[in-house]
């Protein structure tokens, strides 16, 4: 009996794990939930569990409402700009065909992420259960115990807020790759004229050290100032390796310093040039990438 209920669980796992770090945007804070679902999951009545996937959803977006909703109570100031802790793409099960895989790859970005931090609890949970992983409206209005009709509104508020807020970035993962690899050899190079030459005008570069490493304390703004900035970065990194990963859907960078994660960069990509360089310096955050 309990290999059964193992057995079900750890098929929907990677689902459970897709539904809670697109709601929390944490890893850790991910890997919780998914432990407390599963818990629930062994101690429940069988009986009274008519599909196991569905329980084991409502069960992990409910348990992410709840921690969502501590944290915004708690109203714990971040120290400069927050990304999300970054997260190695493995879909897994959960998308059996390339469009839903560019789907699930958009709807786990860094820049989709920082927007929905500004959602409310419930609509992210109506977000990521009908823009990530398709659930139609009646199906989330059973998860949620909510109406249909709330459930459309909180979806509608959802996708404007959405739409309003993210920046536009192409998500041809080959030609990203490619500028990925050439940004990364003009910063390390110290080159800022080739550097330059890659950077939109108005490219905005977003440092996350959450007070414990170096990094901007805002946002910068426009190639000039981002691309100084690199070059004078460049370099002063100790005995340093490259790795290239793939990171909340898209083609990133880990540079280690002595074997243990320093940074993360990844860049986003629009009209052939980097609209935006997203850093993650925060070493709480970089942890989980030791291995990989």
């Amino acid at each position: 009996m309990t290999t059964d209920l193992t057995d079900v669980f750890e098929t929907h796992r990677p689902l459970l794990m897709g539904v809670a770090y697109r709601m929390l945007g944490r890893v850790a804070d991910a890997e919780d939930v998914v432990q407390d679902a599963w818990l629930r999951w062994s101690r429940a009545d069988r009986g009274e569990i008519g599909e196991p996937r569905a329980y084991l959803v409502r069960i992990t977006t409910r348990l992410a409402i709840d921690r969502l909703r501590r944290a915004k109570a708690n109203g714990e100031a971040y120290i400069g700009p927050w990304l999300p802790e970054p997260c190695v793409t493995e879909f897994g099960g959960t998308a059996p065909d390339t469009a839903e895989r560019a789907v699930l790859a958009d709807t786990v970005s860094l820049a989709v992420l920082v927007v929905l931090e500004s959602l409310s609890p419930l609509e992210r949970a109506v977000f990521v259960l009908r823009e990530a992983f398709g659930y139609p409206y009646a199906e989330i209005a059973a998860l949620l115990d909510r109406g249909e009709a709330a459930v459309r509104q909180l979806a509608g508020r959802a996708r404007r807020h959405v739409a309003e807020r993210r920046p536009r970035y192409d998500v041809d993962p080959a030609r990203r790759r490619d500028l990925t690899e050439r940004f990364l050899a003009a910063a390390g190079g110290g080159d800022l004229e080739g550097l330059l030459s890659l950077l939109a005008a108005d490219v905005r570069l977003v440092g996350d050290s959450g007070g414990k490493a170096k990094a901007p304390l805002r946002t910068l703004h426009t190639a000039d100032k981002v691309g100084r900035f690199l070059i004078a970065v460049s370099g002063t990194v100790p005995d340093l390796a490259v790795r290239f990963l793939e990171v909340n859907g898209g083609p990133a960078v880990l540079i280690l310093s002595g074997g243990k994660p320093d940074s993360l960069i990844q860049v986003d990509v629009a009209d052939d040039r980097v609209s935006t360089v997203y850093i993650v310096r925060n070493p709480d955050k970089l942890r989980h990438l030791a291995d990989r």
